[in-house]
């Protein structure tokens, strides 16, 4: 298939934004996991507002662009940065002066939380946040008694289950039959099981079924798990999709200077956002 062969069940980016309302939760998977950048520059178009991020476990420009927009009203992570290139400006701003919620987790709190919705679980148990900070202003985590412990004294944290309204996310490989493939991005997959919708992106259009393919069938979600697809080339830019494209560094490095003043910030939604622009 080309771009012009696209399914006619597939919609465009910028209709995958208008399906998330505001106030949604949105889970999202790390930098290199495949995100949904092209989704991500439609939500600040459509003025997005009040919604509330899940990062798997961590997210970079995705999670910042987002919240420098205004679109955010609340996270949960155990990080927001852009790596090599510094802190994450919009968010460490909006930290600064208490515009956003921020629920600290750590990653395997984070993938516990998931992976109880996954299963059907109202809860996950745990043992390496004990004793933490982070628990300590988690007043939904709560620790027990092992009950299978003779004798008591010997604590657990239980999670609550965290069911995102949407998974939305990046692939390599759409089909006419609506199956997506991730490769080896387990988080895509742990998303796309634990949301209640599930958003996708995707690089490229396959032909053929990728379930028929035994090459294929591992990495792919069907269509159970999958809600919506949109034809989106190099819609994770200016984030890497592995066995495609490299992240664009010399892009993200001027993204983070712009970003940290309100004007470069502006000026950079107003150039590559609101203007459409992506790279070459």
């Amino acid at each position: 298939m080309t771009a012009m062969d696209a399914p006619e069940t597939y919609i465009s980016a910028d209709q995958i934004a208008s399906r998330i309302p505001d106030g949604a939760l949105i889970g999202i998977p790390k930098e290199d996991g495949g995100v949904a950048m092209e989704v991500t520059r439609a939500l600040i178009r459509r003025n997005a507002q009040n919604l509330r991020l899940l990062t798997v476990p961590v997210s970079s420009i995705q999670a910042d662009l987002l919240i420098g927009a205004g679109c955010v009203a609340e996270i949960e992570t155990s990080g927001v940065s852009m790596g090599e290139f510094g802190f994450a400006p919009r968010f460490r701003s909006a930290v600064q002066d208490g515009t956003i919620v921020i629920r600290d987790a750590t990653c395997p709190a984070l993938y516990a939380e998931l992976q109880a919705s996954e299963k059907g679980a109202p809860f996950l148990p745990l043992r390496g946040i004990l004793g933490s900070d982070i628990l300590a202003n988690r007043t939904d985590w709560k620790v027990i008694d092992n009950p299978f412990a003779e004798g008591g004294g010997d604590p657990v944290v239980l999670l609550p289950a965290i069911r995102p309204d949407f998974a939305l996310f990046h692939a390599r490989y759409g089909d006419k039959y609506g199956n997506v493939w991730v490769g080896s991005k387990r988080e895509c997959v742990l998303l796309a099981h634990a949301s209640a919708q599930t958003f996708v992106t995707v690089e490229e259009l396959r032909d053929g079924n990728l379930m028929d393919d035994e090459t294929m069938r591992a990495g792919t979600i069907p269509p159970v798990y999958v809600d919506a697809v949109a034809h989106a080339p190099r819609g994770a830019w200016p984030l890497s999709l592995p066995g495609c494209y490299e992240r664009d560094g010399e892009h993200l490095r001027a993204y983070v200077t712009a970003a940290k003043s309100d004007d470069g910030f502006s000026a950079y939604l107003e150039r590559h956002v609101y203007g459409k622009q992506v790279a070459a």
